[in-house]
């Protein structure tokens, strides 16, 4: 079974899974796993994954419309560097105080390849789930898509300093924070636009129709091809962790302009199907496993 499968199948065992975090009360959960050969291509800093997995997990949170309270993680590797090992606290503790979180600590081994898992609590007094979304709702994205499709581009053609540079995302905590109040439904798209739209119309029992120009990142622009292969990674790539959410077309303006980052209005929540420009958008993106 691949990451999807398995989901699928533990989906009616778990209490409460479902959404980016669990609920538990007012506090949310999260937790994430990234391996070397999955998630970190060759020249990433292990400050950049310190960075990059924490990031993560407070994405999670963002995606919840919380507050980042702490983190933790795992760290191992075939064997403990004193440079790498303090360069990836520094870029787990650094994204924490972006943020107003604290890292707090985690857990040390060896393995054969390098492999962290990381854990962030956060709070929320309402927390926004994927399965708020109403018909006549506007569909939207923080941020710009494809910045970590055009980082592995960049890593395999050495400009390394740049790769690491667009690996280092910022969790969209206090954007998160701005739309909750007003949202329907959100998440994070880690797993690519085209399946975030996906899962949020199952959730919701509902469609999505987007359609018009994307927030492609000119990063993606500048190494893309054409302006096809530019779509296609910012659609399907996924990895980007900017957040996805619906909000009643009457409070659009108040969150953008609540909102510390640029949110694009992509598209319509509409009764059923998931279209691009009236097309049926494949349920296709990021898959581990």
């Amino acid at each position: 079974m691949d990451e999807r499968a398995a989901l699928e199948l533990l989906s009616g065992r778990v209490t409460g899974a479902g959404d980016d975090c669990a609920v538990l009360d007012e506090w949310l959960l999260t937790t994430d796993m990234l391996h070397a050969t999955t998630d970190f291509p060759a020249g990433t800093t292990r400050y950049t994954a310190g960075w990059r997995a924490v990031a993560a997990s407070l994405s999670d949170v963002a995606a919840m419309g919380g507050a980042a309270r702490a983190a933790v993680a795992v760290y191992a590797a075939p064997e403990l560097d004193e440079h790498e090992l303090t360069a990836f606290v520094a870029g787990a503790s650094d994204v924490c105080e972006s943020v107003d979180a604290e890292y707090v600590g985690g857990d040390l081994d060896t393995h054969d390849e390098f492999t962290t898992a990381t854990t962030v609590l956060g709070r929320a007094d309402g927390p926004v789930l994927r399965s708020g979304a109403q018909v006549g709702e506007a569909v939207c994205v923080t941020g710009t898509l494809g910045r970590s499709a055009a980082a592995l581009e960049l890593f395999e053609a050495g400009d390394i300093a740049r790769a690491n540079e667009l690996f280092r995302f910022d969790p969209r905590i206090a954007a998160g924070r701005a739309i909750g109040p007003h949202a329907g439904a959100m998440m994070d798209v880690s797993d690519g636009l085209a399946r975030s739209l996906h899962q949020l119309a199952e959730a919701s029992g509902c469609g999505m129709c987007v359609s018009g120009s994307l927030p492609v990142d000119g990063s993606v622009e500048a190494i893309a091809a054409d302006p096809e292969e530019s779509r296609e990674l910012g659609v399907f790539f996924g990895e980007d962790f900017e957040l996805l959410f619906t909000v009643p077309e009457t409070t659009l303006e108040a969150v953008r302009e609540e909102s510390p980052v640029a949110i694009a209005r992509i598209g319509t929540v509409v009764e059923s199907g998931v279209t691009l420009d009236g097309e049926t958008l494949p349920d296709r993106g990021y898959t581990h496993g």
